[in-house]
């Protein structure tokens, strides 16, 4: 058995943080099936693989904004999601697309605290099959969160990530008020910068660090 854990949404200013934990007995059946790293493929592509392996052994963390706010540093917070993410996964060989610079001091972090032997690698999403289903499972569920925050707030919010033009129009408008929007992350610069103002910390936690 090997699993593979990929993240969406780092980068992002807008919606969740999203990690998938993937076992996979074949990696030949992956690869029959086209998986490979979610960034190379359409999105149509995504989501017709998307139905496939959800009906395969994972496990998948949404992390909101709020969490990400209150977290000390992103660093720190991915290697909780990561390890969260495999606490319900069964034994196999774990490899981690590493979201450190250091990889092995990645691998060593989620190891120990998920109390599992995992391995990490930089663009483990473009070399490892299983690595490569968890990325397609994590980009496109949290392309549905966002789909699911334009209904809500009828508002095109583009991909969420601060160089989309869409984004930036909408961080400006979601960003004033007393308090920015929830679905934003308020502790990165993008939201400052778009409220022409410092953020005020979430009435809910300790706010600390400008991504």
């Amino acid at each position: 058995m090997k699993i593979g854990v990929d993240e969406a949404g780092r980068g992002s200013v807008i919606g969740p943080l999203v990690v998938c934990s993937f076992a996979s007995i074949s990696q030949t059946e992956l690869l029959e099936l086209g998986v490979r790293d979610s960034k190379d493929l359409s999105k149509k592509k995504r989501e017709e693989l998307y139905q496939i392996l959800v009906k395969m052994p994972h496990n998948v963390i949404i992390c909101e904004p709020k969490r990400i706010d209150n977290s000390p540093n992103l660093n720190q917070l991915e290697v909780e999601l990561f390890a969260e993410s495999l606490s319900v996964m069964p034994d196999g060989e774990i490899m981690l697309d590493a979201c450190d610079v250091d990889a092995a001091r990645f691998a060593r972090n989620v190891s120990a605290l998920s109390n599992r032997d995992c391995k990490a690698e930089h663009k483990a999403d473009e070399n490892h099959p299983e690595v490569s289903a968890a990325s397609i499972i994590a980009k496109v569920t949290r392309d549905n969160c966002v789909k699911q925050l334009c209904q809500d707030l009828k508002m095109d919010l583009g991909s969420g990530y601060p160089s989309d033009p869409k984004t930036k129009s909408a961080v400006k408008i979601l960003s004033t008020g007393d308090y920015p929007h929830d679905c934003l992350r308020w502790s990165w610069k993008t939201v400052s910068d778009a409220r022409g103002s410092p953020v005020p910390p979430r009435p809910d936690g300790p706010q600390q660090t400008l991504f």
